[in-house]
């Protein structure tokens, strides 16, 4: 059930994101959201993994449970902060005995309370050195992180294009973007990757808007930006959620369109446990799908 065994097919891949929850009545809404998902056949879903690996046995539980229980291809996020580099191989064993082919590499925020990513002792500092452990440890299919508007902490484009083919050349399969808003952030980012010699296949991340303040404080801590003519749409209905919602989901259903037909290898939905908003997009795409 690997994640490249997808591309290469002529059809893009669909796939969702999802949180482990800090609660059991939260796996259980958790299940109810993925079940409304499900009948959409989706290529992959992906699960996080929190700041210093706080949710690391829910990740894990969870992805293991949404491959056996649902026969959903599934993912699991993997990142240094906060684990030492035996911590890290115990992890890798885990899934792999878990019965998990796919991961996605990152480097990771910052625990709540550092400004600055500081390496464990004996961990990877990188997300290159994390790709590089986790290849040479199992065959796994591993995602890595892009950035059509660059990275935060990296103030130079061509720089941060450079990190991402070091992650490529490590070990990596294919890359999930940062959220972005602006369709042209992500051609352009395409394509000087393309031009830089990254061939592998770049997946857009969607982050349907269903909440402006939300959406600000997000944007805020990843240095995407909202087109001006979109933000003053939704300033003006901010205080109406049917409408907000309304808003997200006619913006994202245009910015799909123009991905797929601008030849996009697949589109990640930023779902953040919800369904309504992935679904009625999804939908409305009417996309023959990679699954």
């Amino acid at each position: 059930m690997r994640i490249d065994a997808l591309f290469g097919r002529g059809r893009p891949t669909i796939s969702f994101e999802f949180f482990p929850p800090k609660t059991e009545e939260g796996f259980a809404s958790l299940f109810r959201t993925i079940d409304e998902l499900r009948p959409l056949n989706p290529s992959y879903v992906s699960v996080t993994y929190g700041a210093g690996g706080s949710t690391r046995s829910r990740t894990v539980a969870l992805v293991e449970r949404i491959q056996r229980e649902l026969g959903i291809r599934a993912m699991a996020h993997l990142t240094c902060v906060g684990h030492t580099r035996q911590e890290i191989g115990r992890i890798v064993d885990e899934l792999w005995d878990s019965g998990i082919r796919n991961v996605l590499a990152l480097r990771g925020d910052p625990p709540a309370g550092q400004s600055q990513f500081v390496a464990a002792d004996g961990g990877f500092a990188h997300a290159n050195e994390l790709t590089e452990f986790v290849r040479g440890r199992h065959d796994f299919c591993i995602g890595v992180a892009g950035y059509p508007e660059g990275h935060p902490q990296c103030l130079n484009r061509t720089r941060d294009l450079e990190n991402l083919k070091r992650k490529l050349d490590a070990g990596g399969n294919f890359v999930i973007t940062q959220l972005f808003f602006d369709n042209a952030e992500f051609y352009r980012f395409r394509d000087t990757a393309r031009l830089m010699g990254i061939a592998a296949p770049i997946i857009a991340g969607i982050m349907p808007i269903t909440n402006v303040a939300q959406i600000k404080r997000f944007i805020s801590m990843c240095g995407a930006k909202i087109p001006h003519r979109l933000l003053l749409k939704l300033e003006a209905v901010e205080n109406d959620p049917a409408a907000v919602l309304a808003t997200g989901i006619e913006y994202a259903v245009m910015q799909c369109r123009d991905l797929l037909f601008n030849d996009v290898d697949g589109l990640h939905f930023y779902t953040l446990n919800r369904s309504r908003a992935t679904v009625e997009i999804v939908q409305s795409l009417k996309v023959t799908h990679a699954a």
